[in-house]
Formats: structure tokens, C-alpha cells, sequence
């Protein structure tokens, strides 16, 4: 059987990994084209294009898939399965409709839960105690076609989306081997998803990272940690920017945002609306990332003050 694979981030290449791992015939990769990073802005290819390219196989990186901009690709590759994990881009109906087997892509979460751009990050924010990985077959709607197989897993109380995007990748490979199989098998099911049941996981941005200290404390415990290491959650102290990378449920309580305990001693409890957060690592605007206890050994957030009342001086 001939593959194409289409993918761009991480989660991708793991996927990508296990079909060369397992011998699969990929013919090609398509990826999102190469990106800046970094402070310097260096042009940095997808993870997809650099393990495609050391196995030697082509890749193509359009700007759009519209108007038959990969017609030519599809044609000269004639893939019997397009294999699609986090491309980036919905994929139009010549693309789909091209393959004998159609177009199956690995999405992050039981479906129907969770369609959309970020299904680890909000099962996490979202306080889920259990998510996994569908296969399915594509559809033109978001995340909307028959599924074939998933598998399920425990989400850790004190578990990162880092920490879960690095366990979902290695089930993605694992689910889509299995799913490839039963494709050539003959044996794939195709399970219709329930709109009634859906939920959605929007694409993140910086601004869903603003703490707000009127939820509960596991609300809050989860948001942390959900958007762990990318966007990150943060709150103000006086105007100044404090970003938050880790943090307990805690037993003091107070107002809502009120800063509870500061000190090298206690660290920083931080008031919430049913108890409050022991913030554990933190970066106060213009300083290094580091631990409460190191941060308050020289540096001083008042008793009492509210956070994240104000955005600026």
C-alpha cells in the first residue's frame, strides 16, 4: 500500500516514525512550510520535513491545498492511503476523494470529544480524567468522519500537556499501524460520530493564558498545567507580568487573587474562589524562570495584594 503522509509538528513525526519503523511504503510527506523561530527569526523546517528528508523521501510544503495546488503531487505519488496527523489545514474534497482508501488522520482525543486544534491542552483545562486517540476516516467537516479505532488513558492529576502530548504520541503510532493494518485487512470499521455529543478544542493563543482567580482552585491548577510549557498561564502583580509554570491546590483560604503567603519560607499562595494555589516555579516580567522559594530570596510580593487586576502601571 502506498502512503502519503501529511503532518507538521511533533505529534506528527512520532506517527510518521512508526509507519517507516514498521515498513510501511510511504511515498512523500507534505508539510506546513518551514517557520521563524527563535529570537534571531531562523527560518526552522517542521519536525515531519527533517525525519522525512533523512529517510529520503520527498517533501512538498504548499502554501495553500486550494484550487488543486497539490493535484500534481497526488498524481505523480498515486497514494492508496493519505495518512494526515496534524497538517494544519483542512483538506479540500479533490484531496480527499483521491486515494483508493481514502484519507484517515490521528486526531488526539476520544471522539467525539475535543474536535479541533488543541484536544490535549483542553483536556487538561477542560479537568478531564481520561482522554486517548481516535483514527478516523476524513470527512469535509472539522474532525467529523467515521472513526475506526481508539484507545483510552488516564490523565495524571499533576500531568502536564507536555507531559501527555509525549505519551498521546507514541499511542498515535501505535494507533495508526493497528489502523493501517485493518485497512489492508479489509477488517477497518467506520464508527459514525455523534454530533449531540461533540465538543470543540480551539486553536490556543497567548491571551487564554490570563488566570482568573475567581474559579476554583482545581480550575485554576488545571489551566496551569494545561498550558504547560506553551502558551503558559500568568497573572499580574502591580502591572507586572508573572508567568506561572507550576502550582498545587492549596488549603489557605482568602479572596480571590489575594496573596495569601510570599516568602522563601511558605512560597506564594495565591487566594481562589473555594481555597486557594501554591504556586511553584514562576517568572516575574524581566527576571529568570525559578523556583518561589529562589524567587523571594531577594525579591518581594506584598501580603494582601490582589493579582491580576491590573494590566498595566
Amino acid at each position: 500500500m502506498r502512503i502519503l503522509f501529511m503532518g507538521t509538528p511533533d505529534f506528527a513525526e512520532a506517527c510518521l516514525a512508526a509507519l517507516l519503523s514498521h515498513g510501511e511504503t510511504v511515498v512523500g510527506a507534505i508539510s506546513q512550510p518551514d517557520k521563524p523561530k527563535g529570537r534571531k527569526m531562523i527560518l526552522t523546517p517542521p519536525p515531519v520535513k527533517e525525519l522525512a528528508l533523512r529517510h529520503g523521501l520527498p517533501v512538498f510544503q504548499p502554501q495553500t491545498l486550494k484550487n488543486n495546488a497539490i493535484m500534481d503531487v497526488l498524481q505523480e505519488l498515486q497514494p492508496d492511503l493519505i495518512v494526515v496527523v496534524a497538517y494544519g489545514k483542512i483538506l479540500p474534497k479533490y484531496v480527499l476523494d483521491f486515494p483508493k482508501f481514502g484519507c484517515v488522520n490521528i486526531h488526539a482525543s476520544l471522539l467525539p470529544k475535543l474536535r479541533g486544534a488543541a484536544p490535549i491542552q483542553w483536556s487538561i483545562i477542560n479537568g478531564e480524567e481520561e482522554t486517548g486517540v481516535t483514527s478516523m476516516y476524513m470527512a469535509e467537516g472539522l474532525d467529523t468522519g467515521d472513526m475506526i479505532l481508539s484507545k483510552r488513558t488516564k490523565i495524571g492529576a499533576e500531568e502536564t500537556a507536555e507531559e501527555l502530548f509525549d505519551r498521546l504520541a507514541v499511542m498515535g503510532g501505535e494507533v495508526l499501524i493497528e489502523t493501517v493494518e485493518q485497512i489492508k485487512s479489509g477488517t477497518a470499521k467506520r464508527i459514525p460520530q455523534s454530533d449531540e455529543e461533540s465538543t470543540y478544542a480551539p486553536i490556543l493563543s497567548r491571551e487564554d493564558g490570563k488566570i482568573d482567580f475567581s474559579k476554583s482552585s482545581a480550575e485554576v491548577h488545571d489551566l496551569v498545567r494545561g498550558l504547560y510549557s506553551w502558551p503558559c498561564a500568568y497573572t499580574f502583580y502591580k502591572g507586572k507580568k508573572i508567568k506561572v509554570f507550576s502550582c498545587r491546590v492549596a488549603s489557605e483560604t482568602g479572596a480571590p487573587g489575594e496573596v495569601l503567603k510570599a516568602s522563601s519560607k511558605d512560597g506564594l499562595v495565591i487566594g481562589t474562589k473555594d481555597g486557594s494555589v501554591r504556586i511553584l516555579e514562576l517568572q516575574f516580567e524581566g527576571k529568570k524562570r525559578m523556583t518561589a522559594e529562589d524567587f523571594f530570596v531577594g525579591n518581594k510580593i506584598e501580603i494582601s495584594t490582589i493579582l491580576g487586576e491590573e494590566e498595566s502601571v
